[in-house]
């Protein structure tokens, strides 16, 4: 399929609404986008407090280091924050050690640059910085480029990079905390509702009977979008382990929730991507005219179609229940009940019918419908939470 190159126009476009759609959603209530301007607010809060503190309080006349450390305190997560803290107040410490070494060893800014930096450079790859190391040689360039290398200057700027440090840390812990337990829920219910998405426009194709290369293209990319949004979910749930590294003092500071959905519940969307992909690679191994396997036969792709969309309708259920805090799995409720799961028999069952009917005469047509409705017996027992199918279907079942 030919894809069009957007103009710089279109481009600035698109992300001005990928802006306002952000800043709509930081506006109508709690989300990413809402979590994302209250740790930029903290952090510009974090490095004024900071200034305040050591210049007017203190009494620092050139207060630099405190609000420089503690803007880049405020981290993801109040346990990234502590270990980063500590490293880079090692980092800065080992800067200004060894910039100040090499001014009384050389004598000259230019003697002295050359001497440290190259030391402090390698050392900002030793693992046990993190991140942080490279704060050491550009600690090294400020201290020797303001001249004051006297063991009150060393220590005066040691004493504002933990001063920075400690307000930071204490911002990040004691005024809204961040828990990215929600991270997990909206992916989990993105993933679930884009998976409804990508079964309902194989639904729309199959019943246009557009089976070509460029139709194949946008299934496989809509598989591809489920897979990514799979990743941004494991990405989610690292972050929302590493909030709970303290949970106990943020138990005291703030209520976390506890009807986080389990880690079982990534593994049913994990497995429902793959059917998916697999579906998508089926349909597209069909459309190509250079291979054996052929689709089935138009009459059948109607009701194979109703049959999505009937999948479709329960991952778009599931979505609404996670955003609701009502994670379905395993609890063996599911969309319209009785309704759905008459319906999705009925259509089963013209399914089998052709099926039999393409196995005694073409083959190829049987193999594929063999294998469509295969995926769509797993999508329906993953997507829909305490289904167990029907014996004797020849298709795949929980127990």
């Amino acid at each position: 399929m030919t894809r069009v190159t957007q103009t710089p126009r279109q481009v600035l476009r698109q992300e001005a609404r990928g802006v306002g759609r952000s800043v709509r959603a930081a506006w109508r209530g709690p989300g990413r986008e809402r979590d994302l301007v209250v740790q930029s607010l903290k952090a510009a809060g974090a490095a004024l407090l900071a200034w305040v503190v050591a210049g007017d309080w203190l009494g620092d006349p050139l207060a630099l280091m405190a609000p420089w450390v503690a803007l880049v305190m405020v981290q993801a997560t109040v346990y990234s924050s502590l270990r980063q803290a500590a490293q880079q107040v090692t980092a800065i410490c080992t800067g200004t050690l060894l910039a100040s070494a090499a001014q009384v060893v050389t004598g000259d800014t230019l003697g002295a640059l050359a001497l440290s930096l190259p030391v402090l450079v390698l050392l900002a790859n030793w693992s046990r910085f993190g991140d942080q190391g490279i704060y050491g040689a550009t600690t090294a360039v400020f201290t020797i480029a303001s001249g004051s290398v006297s063991a009150a200057a060393v220590g005066h700027r040691v004493g504002q990079a933990a001063l920075g440090a400690l307000i930071g840390v204490a911002v990040n812990a004691f005024v809204l905390p961040p828990i990215h337990l929600r991270d997990v829920r909206e992916n989990l219910a993105a993933l679930a509702r884009e998976a409804g998405e990508v079964l309902c426009a194989l639904a729309a194709d199959l019943r246009r009977g557009e089976w070509d290369a460029g139709t194949a293209a946008d299934w496989s990319h809509g598989a591809s979008r489920l897979e990514h949004r799979l990743e941004a979910l494991g990405s989610a749930r690292a972050w929302s382990r590493e909030s709970l590294r303290l949970k106990g003092p943020l138990r005291a500071l703030r209520r976390i929730p506890t009807d986080v959905p389990p880690e079982a519940e990534d593994e049913r969307w994990s497995r429902v991507t793959g059917h998916v992909r697999a579906l998508t690679r089926t349909l597209a191994v069909a459309a190509d005219e250079g291979r054996a396997a052929t689709p089935p036969d138009p009459a059948l792709l109607e009701p194979y179609a109703d049959l999505l969309e009937l999948i479709a309708r329960a991952c778009h259920t599931e979505s609404g229940r996670l955003l609701d805090g009502r994670s379905g799995g395993g609890s063996g409720e599911q969309p319209d009940d009785d309704g759905a799961e008459a319906a999705r028999r009925e259509l089963r069952g013209r399914l089998q019918e052709g099926l039999r009917e393409h196995a005694g005469r073409e083959a190829p047509r049987a193999a594929v419908l063999g294998s469509l409705l295969l995926q769509a017996e797993n999508l329906w027992a993953e997507a829909v939470p305490g289904s167990t199918g029907d014996s004797g279907s020849g298709a795949h079942h929980r127990t």
